[in-house]
């Protein structure tokens, strides 16, 4: 009796939301991850990132259901009002928000997970010409930063962070913080950041691994520096005195005939 409740309520838990209910997240989601929103009809008439998303799950729906053409148009139509290209046949999770929403693309087999938060300028590109799972699959709680580009099928896990115009083409471990190009992994996977309200929006707080690099590269050298000379310091102090070579080392003084002609 009690395994068949706890079956019913982990079937209820899981059940797919209804098509108002997604638009429902879709729009309230903002509140979370846009301070500049102030009100649902705000968004609404507003926001060009969530009306690509809710025009997305039209599309989608006849994408499914096998009315490709007009899919297709409807998602158009969608881009030369949003300036986001979404292909219907994507699929994309619950409460995804496109800040901004100038210049996005995602790719016809792209996987986004739920709480997805997308910048300005990215792309989720594909990297074969064939038929099959070519674009990125995002986990959950993912961040991508503006003007970044994820390639191929690739996988990035939950709460990866992408720095702005990085380039990823390679998977990303859970819990990652990537930049760069190539994007190169700076934050070890296992380390918390996400923040206590469950959206992780500091895409500012990006260490940089090049001038890390560098500042260790001019402390070295410094280092280096100081201790040729101490070492240089101490080899003439103890040489010096029993040198034959001082007359190199000690410049001649010159005549007083020698110095009247040169002047």
């Amino acid at each position: 009796m009690v395994m068949a409740i706890s079956d019913n309520i982990k079937s209820k838990a899981q059940a797919p939301l209804g098509f108002l209910a997604q638009w429902h997240e879709d729009v309230h989601c903002v509140f979370g991850r846009d301070p500049a929103a102030h009100s649902v009809w705000e968004i609404l008439l507003t926001y060009s990132g969530v009306h690509a998303v809710l025009v997305h799950r039209v599309s989608h729906r006849l994408w499914k259901a096998n009315w490709k053409l007009a899919a297709r148009i409807l998602a158009a139509f969608s881009k030369m009002i949003t300036s986001v290209d979404i292909h219907p046949a994507a699929t994309i999770g619950r409460r995804l928000f496109i800040d901004h929403a100038l210049g996005v693309v995602i790719g016809e087999t792209a996987e986004i997970g739920n709480d997805v938060t997308l910048y300005h300028g990215v792309t989720l590109g594909g990297t074969t010409w064939n038929k099959e799972k070519r674009h990125p699959t995002l986990g959950n709680n993912v961040m991508v930063g503006s003007g970044a580009k994820i390639l191929g099928a690739i996988t990035l896990g939950n709460n990866v962070r992408v720095g702005a115009n990085s380039v990823v083409i390679k998977d990303v471990p859970p819990c990652c913080t990537v930049v760069g190009i190539p994007g190169r992994i700076i934050q070890s996977k296992g380390t918390q950041i996400q923040n206590r309200h469950g959206i992780d929006l500091d895409h500012h707080l990006i260490p940089d691994p090049v001038g890390k690099a560098i500042a260790c590269l001019i402390e070295r050298i410094d280092e280096l520096e100081a201790g040729q000379k101490q070492a240089h310091k101490v080899l003439v102090e103890d040489s010096c005195d029993v040198c034959d070579a001082e007359s190199i080392c000690t410049p001649k003084k010159e005549s007083p005939v020698k110095l009247a002609a040169r002047l």
